[in-house]
């Protein structure tokens, strides 16, 4: 926005800085001054004034507060003592107010007997200045005063309002307008209007009616200062595209004390320029009056924001000077009254960003913040999530990330009581019906999808599942997929991923459903076995039953793990025994062990390592049958048994001693039989 750097001085007594000079102090403390031109006499400072100080800086009144506060000059007492005539305005004049939402203050004096002609030319020289183009004395000291004040002033013939009668409505369908430009605008209820009895003769707050326009044979002027809601002139400016320096300001919001003021300054004006002769009183319609804003301000609060601490004295001066009124004070705490034209001040923060500005922040000194950085608490989920996917893609294996949504078709197909499902109020379709109570029923449907193009596949996803127990439960689960063949290739995956979590004391037991059990219709009733560390089972390892598999028509088997994550993440450490790597070379020897049903794996792991002791580096349960040709009630359990010295190469003669004490010990054990 243009200021003239006469008008900026004409509100002052003290000599201003040079426009240069006054140009750096406003950058520093005020906004950025982006070009001054020398015009004539005159000086144009391009200030661009951010839109929060649009209340009161999109004057000269407000710059010259500012350069006030800035220089610590005091701004100078206009003589705008307006001398009345004994005729009421009231007399002339008739208001109504019919939209009142729309106009917060409505404020008319009536000038008679002017005498309509050029403007003087120190006005006409700092309007061209600003990029007015000079009309006549009454309209030019209208423009002038605005750029000055800020509120913006419209004045009208008053020999032709119909009726001598001013009224603030919305416009009526199929309303039309003419302005002083020339221009037709077609009007809506969006737009306010001042009308006189007959039709509309300006736009609210936006530009003039050309049917009252100041001419040469005006003799009587109804001086209009209002102030208009913002967003109605706002929208009424995008209706009918048209945007003046009057709806530029009422957009950004005045004060509503201002219309007073400007009106008065403009009277004096005409009446000293014109030789107009000015009625006695307003017509004002002031339905509400601003409530003033009050502002506590801790002054060791203010010293903790801005970093230092400015005399108390000094604060005081400063709020002073940029028009607040400090209306308690102590030696803590300063109670501040806002004033009604700085519409952008509502905190204390607001009142301490001040200080610091007209104090100076190159005023400031620099200090290093003191604090203590406290590292965030670990967060354990984040870490074993992020861990648990690293081991799993290392071991090829992509992730997946599914809906958390299976239809009732799904849940029956896995064995669930859709009773016991959680079910969606609004759920986006029948495909999205019920919560998951398994990640396995969407992997497996990625998994339909992903064999036409795929030979191996290798998936898992980690994500929550919802139980419907005694209340709604959910709890976090890790499957992993993979096809063909694989019950023992998965089984040495979960082997490696439990083993670089840290986890030890793992191992497999066979799963017994009852008939009850949702299980039992998900996986292979031969190939499904718990894992378990000691006595706590952490999850299942088994083929899914070939009934799912046909019926989701898979073309090959399926072998999948689900982990519980919660136990995973309980059972983990990052603290693991360094154990050197053997230089010598292991030999692998079989054994296959037919014992009862009910016996666990862990019973007959738990006799060959105790036999085995140090020379045993692993074991590894490769099959569990069950068939008719073995007898009633019994089972066969196969192992590979990895025998390796430390400190040697063992001879098959040793490894053969070891294997044959361990199969006497397994025999000694009642209706247990190794099979060679």
């Amino acid at each position: 926005m243009v200021f003239s750097y006469n008008i900026l001085q004409s509100f002052f007594k003290k000599k201003l800085p040079k426009p240069e000079k006054l140009a750096e102090i406003l950058n520093l403390h005020f906004f950025e001054v982006e070009e001054i031109e020398k015009q004539g006499s005159d000086f144009a400072i391009d200030i661009d004034v951010l839109p929060n100080r649009g209340s009161d800086c999109f004057s000269h009144l407000g710059v010259a507060r500012e350069i006030s506060a800035l220089l610590n000059i005091e701004l100078k007492e206009f003589k705008d003592k307006v001398q009345e005539i004994d005729n009421s305005a009231k007399d002339f004049i008739k208001l109504q107010v019919s939209s009142k939402k729309d106009c917060n203050r409505y404020t008319a004096r009536v000038i008679n007997d002017v005498k309509v002609g050029s403007s003087p030319g120190w006005i006409k020289e700092r309007l061209r200045v600003l990029g007015l183009k000079p009309i006549n004395n009454i309209v030019d000291i209208a423009n002038y005063v605005m750029l000055e004040t800020g509120q913006p002033l419209h004045a009208f013939d008053l020999d032709k309002i119909t009726d001598r009668k001013i009224i603030v409505r919305r416009a009526q369908k199929r309303e039309r307008i003419t302005t002083l430009d020339n221009e037709r605008y077609a009007l809506d209820k969006n737009i306010l209007v001042i009308a006189d009895s007959k039709r509309p003769i300006a736009i609210a707050g936006i530009k003039g009616g050309k049917k009252t326009e100041i001419d040469k044979k005006t003799k009587s002027v109804v001086l209009e200062s209002a102030n208009f809601n913002a967003k109605t002139v706002r929208q009424g400016s995008k209706t009918i595209d048209l945007k003046t320096d009057a709806s530029w300001r009422f957009e950004h919001g005045i004060d509503l004390n201002l219309t007073e003021s400007a009106i008065n300054r403009a009277a004096y004006l005409i009446q000293e320029i014109a030789k107009g002769k000015v009625c006695k009183g307003l017509v004002d319609f002031y339905p509400k009056k601003p409530v003033v804003k009050k502002i506590k301000l801790d002054l060791n609060y203010t010293q903790s924001l801005l970093g230092i601490k400015i005399p108390v004295s000094k604060i005081k001066i400063i709020l002073k000077k940029l028009g607040f009124n400090i209306l308690k004070s102590s030696s803590s705490q300063f109670l501040v009254g806002v004033p009604t034209f700085r519409l952008d001040i509502s905190i204390p923060e607001d009142l301490i960003e001040e200080i610091g500005r007209i104090y100076g922040y190159e005023n400031i000194e620099s200090v290093f913040p003191i604090g203590a950085l406290i590292p965030p608490k670990r967060n354990f989920n984040v870490f074993w999530k992020n861990k648990i996917k690293d081991i799993l893609k290392e071991a090829g294996f992509s992730e997946l990330y599914n809906y958390s949504f299976v239809s009732k078709k799904q849940g029956k197909m896995f064995g669930y009581d859709v009773s016991n499902m959680l079910e969606l109020e609004n759920p986006l379709s029948d495909n999205y019906q019920y919560l998951r109570p398994s990640l396995m029923p969407n992997m497996l449907a990625v998994f339909k999808e992903n064999q036409k193009n795929f030979k191996n596949i290798k998936i898992f996803e980690l994500g929550n599942v919802f139980l419907k127990k005694r209340k709604a439960e959910e709890k976090r689960m890790l499957t992993g997929v993979i096809n063909g063949d694989s019950f023992y290739e998965m089984k040495g995956m979960v082997d490696t991923l439990l083993n670089k979590l840290g986890i030890s004391d793992v191992w497999y037991d066979q799963y017994r459903a009852t008939p009850e059990d949702s299980k039992k219709s998900i996986w292979h009733p031969k190939k499904i076995a718990e894992i378990k560390v000691s006595q706590e089972e952490i999850g299942f390892l088994g083929e899914i039953s070939p009934k799912i598999i046909e019926e989701l028509k898979i073309k090959s088997r399926v072998v999948v793990f689900d982990l519980d994550f919660e136990k995973l993440k309980k059972l983990a450490s990052e603290e693991a025994e360094f154990v050197p790597i053997s230089p010598y070379p292991s030999a692998i020897r079989d054994i296959a062990v037919l014992v009862p049903k009910d016996i666990l794996v862990e019973q007959v792991l738990n006799k060959i390592n105790a036999v085995g002791g140090a020379l045993i580096r692993d074991i590894d349960l490769f099959d569990i049958y069950e068939g008719e040709e073995l007898p009633e009630g019994k089972k066969n359990l196969a192992f590979h048994i990895i025998y390796q010295a430390k400190d040697k190469t063992l001879s098959s003669k040793e490894i053969d001693e070891i294997q044959n004490k361990i199969i006497k010990a397994l025999e000694q054990e009642l209706d247990w039989e190794v099979r060679k």
